[in-house]
């Protein structure tokens, strides 16, 4: 049985092209926070075949979602967490940042948006009465991709 405060290790990504990995966290929803969400995010896609420069674009995009949920999803008075799920499929890291707080949009939209598009593949916002979901996929390596479409063309 694991223990609540540690994550599962990913296996790297090129050791087993066709497995899906998961990982999920959640964090109290404090600026004190984001520091160690980065961290443990670094940890958990360097093995996935990213250059560096991919891992820092989603390391940006990430840390710009969760600080948004930690700054306008809560309160002054309220307190709740910020939940991170990290999965890869098939050619693809997936990650959706979680908050169940009262999102209130602003008048004038930020500029948070545009730079997650820009650092990840695709950007999907959701928003309702349970809180907020952001879901972040950016492609993997091709490297991996070729060889899952390898592997699916050898028994033809």
């Amino acid at each position: 049985m694991s223990h609540p405060d540690r994550h599962p290790d990913p296996v790297p990504a090129g050791s087993r092209p066709d497995a899906v990995e998961f990982v999920h966290r959640s964090w109290r929803a404090e600026p004190a926070q984001l520091g160690a969400i980065r961290r443990e995010l670094v940890d958990w896609i360097t093995p996935l075949g990213l250059s560096p420069d991919e891992v820092d674009d989603v390391v940006l995009a990430v840390d710009e979602a969760t600080a948004n949920a930690v700054q306008h999803a809560y309160g002054p008075d309220e307190h709740g967490d910020v939940e991170l799920t990290l999965w890869t499929e098939p050619g693809a890291l997936c990650i959706e940042v979680t908050d169940h707080g009262n999102w209130h949009p602003t008048d004038t939209p930020g500029r948070g948006i545009g730079l997650m598009q820009r650092m990840v593949g695709a950007v999907l916002i959701h928003v309702d009465d349970a809180g907020s979901k952001v879901h972040l996929r950016h492609p993997l390596p091709a490297a991996d991709q070729s060889a899952g479409h390898h592997r699916a063309g050898e028994g033809a």
